[in-house]
């Protein structure tokens, strides 16, 4: 190859890799703000709808669950379809649709129609999560400044899951229900035309058909089993609307694995899930998920029904373990090239189980000290570890694979949140339940109506009134804070035994060779060859190999690796607006 060509093949790989790509991260990062908003925001809007569209209780289910329900099944689909027909086209047509279903929302004027376009901006919703993260992949190919890239995602996704609420409630407070869809509309308009210009377009191999069959299974089986999550969440643990959705997602799963096995050309390569550190990744990403939602729901219980707290001050009361979670992601890079992949999950997970067990000391007097630096520890603890399994299952996966390997981890994050509903709801209900089986002057019913919930128990309490009331009251308030103490230590349990599945990750951060890419637009950097684990500046080649010398009339030089420190100096300033998302 002449020197001019090599110089030229470098300047087009150099095109797609200066400041350029911490622009297409700002781009990403709204996409992912607007999908994590819209999963929070309808949440304070409920009693509006109610009240306007007057839905049953089956709709008004529907209008709550269709997007994240078809949301998460399609993940798989498009996750993989973009990786066949273009990352960039599919999110584009995710933005359009995502528009579209906004202002069908916006301005349905019966509960059916707003179902549709719930589920609309569902299908819009797994279009673009997973064209964000294996855009990202493919714009950032040298790990080192991935790690960076993916703490920004991270943190946003954070903020985006706390910042829905507070922005549907303010919308509230001025507008009518269907604002909180409408805000979706000009910021999907300027994402657009801007995602057209400056993200590059990416694809993988291309070999073989796409199996439609297999991502209409796949899709069929996950809807299934997030169905049969949600009832298990919502307490039906034994009828038939829970576990035949449970069963048939289970065998429409198992068909689809058997089918991409037999395959020639999968839709996904299952043969990920044989690296360790992939399938670990996967794991600790559901621990964490379902510690982490299930935690949430409680403690806004908590707050709410024990303490007394109005849903502003319970917002505000929460707002440090979101702030605590950006600090994570923001800090994660740096956090990943000390300690690498293994400490860092581990000690996310360790964490966490921590703040688990430093609230138990959580009473039923308000103590906000503890609430405060349980809440810290929590936020960092969690996005600590979902930083660490985010970016080792991206890195592990091969390039092509960029877009199923988002999915899955999209998918696994969705799943671990109704599993934490579902299962830590069940250990607090078990704990609950049986103080307040004998409580003296309560009449057998109303005790059987009051384990339900506690806010069942103190609508059972204000009907009795007098002594007896009184005295259902105090006893469902103690045993709601002795199940929350159990479901606390459970989870700690659980999150420990994340932690020592962690240890099957990486003890190191290894940067691989970069894949060379093959157009302008991939957004790769210079190749730094032989770059090793990052212990330490040197690099190596590979054993047994010598230096390559240069080409007969030419000069090489190398170029020195750009300094990490500098990186952020370089990323345009962006404003910092996820849950616990955490994805806390």
């Amino acid at each position: 190859m002449s020197g001019t060509t090599t110089a030229a093949a470098l300047r087009r790989r150099a095109a797609g890799a200066g400041a350029n790509r911490w622009v297409v991260l700002v781009v990403l990062c709204v996409s992912l703000l607007l999908v994590a908003v819209d999963a929070t925001v309808l949440h304070v809007a409920v009693p509006a709808v109610t009240e306007d569209l007057k839905p049953g209780a089956v709709e008004l289910l529907w209008i709550v669950d269709a997007y994240p329900l078809v949301c998460a099944s399609l993940l798989i689909l498009f996750g993989t379809l973009g990786d066949r027909v273009g990352r960039r086209r599919v999110l584009l047509l995710g933005y359009t649709l995502f528009g579209v279903a906004s202002a069908m929302a916006a301005f349905a004027d019966d509960a059916h129609l707003l179902i549709v376009a719930r589920a609309l901006l569902g299908v819009g919703g797994a279009m673009i999560m997973p064209a964000t993260l294996s855009i990202l992949r493919q714009v950032f190919p040298d790990r080192r400044e991935r790690a960076l890239a993916i703490g920004v995602w991270s943190a946003v996704a954070a903020v985006g899951a706390a910042v829905g609420p507070l922005l549907g409630g303010f919308l509230l407070e001025h507008f009518w229900w269907g604002s909180v869809f409408l805000v979706n509309i000009p910021l999907m308009l300027v994402s657009l035309p801007v995602g057209r210009i400056l993200l590059p377009e990416s694809k993988g191999d291309g070999e073989g058909p796409w199996d439609v069959v297999g991502a209409l299974t796949a899709a069929a089986g996950l809807f299934a089993v997030v169905l049969g999550v949600k009832r298990l969440g919502a307490g039906e643990l034994g009828g038939a609307a829970t576990l035949l959705p449970l069963a048939a997602g289970a065998v429409l799963l198992a068909l689809f694995v058997r089918r991409q096995r037999r395959r020639t050309h999968p839709l996904l390569d299952l043969r990920m899930f044989s690296r360790p550190a992939f399938s670990t990744s996967v794991g600790c990403i559901v621990l964490a998920m379902l510690a982490l939602v299930g935690l949430e729901l409680i403690a806004a219980q908590y707050l709410q029904l024990v303490l007394g707290l109005s849903p502003l001050e319970t917002g505000l009361r929460l707002v440090p373990l979101t702030f605590a979670a950006m600090a994570a992601g923001l800090a994660g890079a740096r956090m990943l090239r000390r300690f690498g992949p293994r400490r860092m999950v581990s000690l996310g997970f360790c964490l966490t189980a921590g703040a688990g067990v430093l609230l138990t000391a959580m009473g039923g007097e308000d103590n906000a000290p503890l609430l405060l630096g349980g809440f810290v520890l929590l936020g960092f603890g969690l996005e600590t570890t979902l930083f660490g399994a985010y970016e080792s299952m991206l890195s592990e996966a091969p390039q092509d694979q960029a877009g199923g390997a988002a999915a899955i981890g999209e998918t696994s994050y969705q799943l671990g949140a109704g599993i934490g509903i579902a299962l830590l709801g069940s250990v607090m209900n078990a704990a609950y339940a049986p103080g307040l089986s004998q409580v003296p002057g309560v009449p057998a019913s109303a005790s059987a109506a009051a384990a339900h919930s506690l806010g069942e128990a103190y609508e059972v309490a204000a009907r009795l009134g007098g002594p007896a009331g009184e005295a259902l009251r105090l006893a469902a308030r103690h045993s709601f804070v002795h199940g929350l103490h159990v479901t606390l230590l459970v989870s700690a349990g659980l999150l420990l035994a994340g932690a020592a599945m962690a240890l099957r990750l990486p003890r190191l951060m290894h940067c691989d060779p970069e894949e060379t890419p093959s157009g302008p637009a991939s957004g790769a950097s210079p190749a730094r060859a032989g770059s090793t684990a990052l212990s330490g500046p040197e690099s190596a080649t590979s054993p047994g190999q010598a230096p390559s010398a240069p080409a007969s009339g030419t000069t090489a030089e190398a170029s020195p690796a750009p300094d990490l420190g500098d990186i952020p100096n370089r990323m345009p300033a962006q404003r910092e607006s996820r849950g616990s998302g955490v994805k806390v």
